[in-house]
C-alpha cells in the first residue's frame, strides 16, 4: 500500500470519527460511522492474506448489520416523535435498538463473536485501529442517548465482563487474549455509563492507553502467541521486564494504572446502591486477571525449551516504535497517584 493511499485511508478514518463526535443530527452520525468503517477495510485486507480477507468480509457483514439495525432505529425515533435530535431518543423501542446496534458494532457480549475472529485474522498494526480507534465513535453515540436506570445496559456490562474472562481463559493466540480483554473492559466501561459518564471516559482513556502499550510492545517483535513469549526473554531482557506490568496493569492489580478505572468504577457503584452489581463485576474480573497473571508468568518466569545460540543485545535496535512503546508503557504503570487530581476533575 501506497504512501498516499494509506494517508487518504487514515485521513477518512478520522473524518468519519470526528463527524459523528460532532453530530447531534442521527443521519450524520451514521454516515460517520459508514465512513469510518469503509476506511478501515483495506487496511484490513491490505496484505492480501485469506485470514486478513475473511476477518475484513466478516467484520463489513457485522457492521453492514449494525448500521441497518441503527438507521431503522433512527428512522423510527423521527417517526414516532418527528425530530431526528439524537439526545431526544426517548423511546424505548429505538432506544433498546440503538443501544443493541451500537453494542454490536463495538463488540459487547452478547453480541461480541465477530471481535475475537476477526482480530485474530488481522496484522497487529491493524489490530491497534480495531481495539482502541474504533471504538470510539459508537462510543461518542453512547454518551449522548442513555437514560437513568437501563437494565439493558447494566446486562450488556455484566455479560460482557463475564464471557470477557471466560473466553480468554484457554486461550493460545495473544491477538484474541487481547480482544477478550476489550470485551471484558468495555463492560465495565458500559456499567458505569449512565451513572457517571466522566467516569467512563476515563475508563476508556486509560483503556487505550494500555492497550495500545500492549499491542506496539507485541508489533516491535511481531509476536502473536503465547508460545513466541518463551523465546521473548533470552532475545530482549528489557521488553520481556516491561511486558508483564503491562498485563498485569490490564489485569487491573494495584498499584498500577489499570486498577484507577476500575477502583473509581466500583466506588461509583456502590454510591448508587449497586452493590450486588459491583460484587458481580469483581468475580467477573478475576476470571480475566487468572489469564493474565499466566501469561505475565509465561513471560517473565519460563525459560525457552531451546538453547539460544546468539547473544542477547545489551541495548534496543532504534526504531520507530521506541518512543512510543516507552511514552505509553510509563503512562500505562505509572498513572494511579494521580488518582486524587483525577477524582477532583470528576468530581467537578
Amino acid at each position: 500500500m501506497t504512501v498516499t493511499t494509506l494517508t487518504t485511508l487514515l485521513l477518512a478514518l478520522g473524518t468519519g470519527t470526528s463527524l459523528t463526535f460532532v453530530s447531534s443530527h442521527w443521519l450524520l452520525a451514521w454516515m460517520g460511522l459508514e465512513i469510518n468503517t469503509l476506511a478501515i477495510l483495506p487496511l484490513m485486507a491490505q496484505h492480501h492474506h485469506p485470514r486478513a480477507v475473511e476477518a475484513a468480509t466478516k467484520y463489513f457483514l457485522i457492521q453492514a448489520t449494525a448500521a441497518a439495525v441503527l438507521l431503522f432505529a433512527s428512522t423510527t425515533n423521527a417517526w414516532i416523535s418527528g425530530h431526528w435530535d439524537i439526545q431526544q431518543t426517548s423511546h424505548p423501542l429505538p432506544l433498546t435498538l440503538v443501544t443493541l446496534a451500537l453494542a454490536l458494532k463495538i463488540g459487547l457480549a452478547p453480541l461480541h463473536s465477530w471481535q475475537p475472529e476477526v482480530l485474530q485474522g488481522l496484522s497487529l498494526n491493524t489490530g491497534i485501529i480495531l481495539a482502541t480507534w474504533q471504538k470510539l465513535a459508537p462510543f461518542a453515540i453512547l454518551l449522548q442517548i442513555q437514560t437513568p436506570n437501563s437494565p439493558l445496559l447494566i446486562t450488556l456490562g455484566i455479560t460482557s465482563i463475564f464471557i470477557g474472562g471466560w473466553g480468554g481463559l484457554n486461550q493460545t493466540q495473544l491477538r484474541k487474549v487481547l480482544a477478550y480483554s476489550s470485551i471484558a473492559h468495555l463492560g465495565w466501561m458500559v456499567l458505569v455509563l449512565q451513572y457517571s459518564q466522566p467516569l467512563a471516559l476515563l475508563a476508556l482513556l486509560l483503556y487505550i492507553i494500555v492497550t495500545y502499550a500492549t499491542f506496539t510492545l507485541f508489533t516491535l517483535k511481531n509476536v502473536t502467541s503465547v508460545k513466541a513469549l518463551f523465546a521473548l526473554g533470552a532475545k530482549n531482557p528489557i521488553l520481556t521486564t516491561l511486558l508483564p506490568f503491562l498485563l498485569l496493569s490490564l489485569a487491573s492489580l494495584p498499584p498500577l494504572t489499570g486498577f484507577l478505572a476500575k477502583l473509581l468504577i466500583l466506588k461509583e457503584l456502590t454510591k448508587q446502591g449497586l452493590a450486588p452489581t459491583a460484587a458481580l463485576a469483581i468475580m467477573g474480573t478475576l476470571l480475566s486477571a487468572f489469564f493474565y497473571v499466566r501469561i505475565a508468568v509465561t513471560t517473565a518466569l519460563t525459560l525457552a525449551p531451546n538453547v539460544m545460540t546468539s547473544t542477547a543485545p545489551w541495548r534496543l535496535m532504534s526504531s520507530r516504535l521506541t518512543m512510543p512503546i516507552s511514552i505509553s508503557t510509563v503512562l500505562a504503570v505509572a498513572l494511579l497517584p494521580l488518582s486524587p487530581t483525577l477524582l477532583a476533575l470528576l468530581t467537578y
